[in-house]
């Protein structure tokens, strides 16, 4: 299957999954309110659910995972559930050609991967890209327990508790130079950060299937009140995948 999209506003113009990433001018973003610009990178069912096939890589296509890599590509810093990393076993975050095209940019090699664990999940030692040399991360924590990893180069930030919230993250990056984060879920991750006012820009991928059953939606978690809103920037397609870039509304809470 082709990871090649087509703009369907566009007169179905061809955009490799690099451009439209690059259209979406993801590179050149910039911090605002304090912290940086979040992208929320999801894929859905048809019928809204998280997961197919046993997680969401049960979702994808070869288009879908060609757009989540150029989106780490283009992001500062990577910010990931804890249960989502464990679950789908992160590792290489990208291919060497996309690496080579941060190092011409002047970025590091790889973005930051950071994560929010308020018990410090102990499981996530067990994370493959916590193994791997040269990675740069950050662990959120409202634990005092032991470090995730001696190999890698994982930097654990602890909060009082009670005290640790998604913007306190975010400044926390926003301080380190971060000005593009992408969150790439899963869905309670997802929920915090629209319920807090903290996304941007949402690109979400919607996959040809239907689940039903009992699992996850896209987000997880309480009613929204108000939902958030959002105004569609782009409408993308590769074979029978949909791609939507939406410009996430920042919420009031009533």
């Amino acid at each position: 299957m082709s990871s090649t999209l087509q703009n369907l506003a566009a007169n179905g113009q061809s955009l490799t999954a690099a451009q439209f990433v690059e259209n979406a001018g993801l590179w050149e973003a910039t911090a605002r309110d304090g912290r940086p610009r979040v992208v929320a990178a999801m894929i859905g069912s048809a019928d809204g659910r998280a997961t197919g096939g046993g997680g969401a890589g049960g979702l994808g296509s070869p288009a879908d995972r060609a757009v989540l890599r150029e989106l780490r590509a283009a992001a500062d810093a990577l910010l990931v559930g804890p249960g989502t990393l464990i679950a789908e076993r992160y590792a290489t975050l990208l291919d060497d050609d996309q690496a080579q095209r941060r190092i011409d940019r002047g970025r590091s090699p790889e973005p930051l991967m950071a994560t929010i664990s308020r018990s410090l999940d102990a499981r996530l030692a067990d994370v493959p890209l916590f193994a791997e040399q040269g990675l740069q991360g950050r662990v959120f924590t409202e634990s005092a327990g032991a470090q995730i990893s001696a190999a890698a180069q994982v930097r654990i930030e602890r909060f009082a508790p009670g005290t640790l919230s998604t913007r306190a993250c975010l400044e926390s990056l926003a301080r380190e130079g971060v000005r593009l984060v992408v969150s790439e879920g899963g869905p309670t991750l997802l929920r915090e950060l629209v319920a807090d006012g903290l996304v941007d820009d949402l690109i979400l991928t919607l996959a040809p299937l239907l689940v039903a059953g009992e699992g996850r939606s896209v987000l997880h978690g309480g009613v929204l009140d108000p939902p958030a809103r959002m105004q569609l920037c782009e409408v993308m397609r590769a074979g029978d995948h949909l791609f939507l870039h939406y410009a996430v509304e920042a919420r009031k809470n009533g």
